[in-house]
């Protein structure tokens, strides 16, 4: 009977000093947890980003007027060309042909001009001496009138001509960059076909399809608005564009309208069709929205289909609070519900759950 009470008050007693060593290695581990708060931006803050993409100012897409088939090409594709400078040229041989025939053609009107004239000259000298009649006369300056209409019409056909020779050379309208070539030698080009695509690096925008909920925001607070350009140096944090147009339209279909962004010249590595992101900030007609919270990804914990975060009590103690998460910005997630601004989050859950 003495042996079982000594055995049971040793028993108690370790029970007693597992759970006091457990309770102090857990108070241990709560101490040591890295704990963050929550962060909360700020009203107004440019924290809700777009996908956008980069624009050229002044994009051309060159066509011709005439058909004919592509003789020379003077550039390819990246090459930089001054305006002004040929970029390709079509067979002309039927037009300069045409220009010849109607150059003919008002020499030998004005051949005739010169007949008539004469023949005008010395019926009037006759009218004079009374030794013609009146319609006579008039019929003589009748074919000096046609005579001369004549020459006048066959000018303006053959300044025509020689104007239309002029389509069988495409030039660049600016100086500027070739974006891309849609022909080759041989090609016959049309009436309305892309030939040539060019635009000027020197003027380049971002363009983002911005919902019309957010359109009043922008126009309230242009100065707010922020781009970053990923891959790009110096611009892959949020930048200050120098001007900001907020287009007056909104597309039916997708009940957006557009934000053009303008850029500073001389990006390097930078060119049409490239992603950019836009910052817009978190105002609505003027007025402040409430405060974003925002934690990073790696405080999140998923555990099947629950989502939640260990939060630290007054205690230090930490215990594991379901969340509903918004969008990711960077390595920040938004949550939407289930924290406050003045809550403290484990930053390592993993140790944080082995905390009991």
């Amino acid at each position: 009977m003495q042996r079982f009470s000594l055995l049971t008050l040793v028993m108690g007693v370790s029970l007693v000093t597992s759970f006091w060593a457990q309770s102090t290695a857990m108070a241990a581990n709560a101490a040591s947890l890295k704990v963050i708060a929550v962060q909360s931006s700020a009203a107004g803050q440019a924290d809700s980003s777009l996908d956008a993409v980069v624009e050229a100012v002044r994009q051309t897409t060159l066509s011709t007027q005439v058909a004919g088939a592509v003789v020379a090409l003077r550039v390819k594709a990246g090459d930089q060309v001054k305006a002004g400078q040929e970029l390709l040229r079509i067979d002309a041989r039927a037009a300069q042909q045409g220009v010849v025939g109607s150059t003919a053609q008002v020499e030998a009107a004005q051949a005739q001009l010169a007949v008539a004239s004469q023949e005008l000259a010395r019926q009037k000298q006759l009218l004079q001496k009374q030794y013609i009649s009146q319609a006579a006369f008039e019929r003589a300056q009748a074919q000096w009138d046609a005579a001369k209409a004549q020459v006048k019409a066959l000018q303006a056909q053959t300044q025509a001509a020689q104007t239309q020779s002029g389509f069988f050379i495409v030039n660049a309208p600016y100086t500027g960059v070739v974006s891309d070539v849609q022909v080759t030698l041989g090609d016959m080009a049309m009436p309305g076909r892309a030939l040539i695509t060019l635009h000027d690096p020197s003027a380049l925008r971002v363009t983002a399809a911005v919902p019309q909920a957010m359109l009043a925001s922008v126009g309230a607070q242009p100065k707010a608005v922020r781009y970053e350009l990923p891959g790009v140096a110096g611009h892959s944090t949020p930048q200050v564009p120098q001007q900001v147009q907020v287009l007056p339209s909104v597309d039916p279909v997708t009940h957006t309208g557009q934000v053009r962004l303008g850029l500073p010249a001389g990006i390097e590595g930078l060119a049409p069709g490239m992603f950019a992101r836009v910052w817009l900030p978190g105002a609505v007609n003027g007025k402040s929205v409430a405060p974003r919270l925002y934690l990073p990804a790696s405080a999140i914990v998923r555990r099947a289909e629950m989502t939640g975060v260990y939060v630290i009590n007054a205690q230090g103690q930490p215990s594991l609070r379901q969340v509903r998460l918004g969008q990711t910005v960077g390595e920040r997630v938004e949550v939407l519900s289930g924290l406050r601004a003045d809550d403290k989050v484990a930053a390592e859950p993993q140790l944080a759950g082995a905390v009991r």
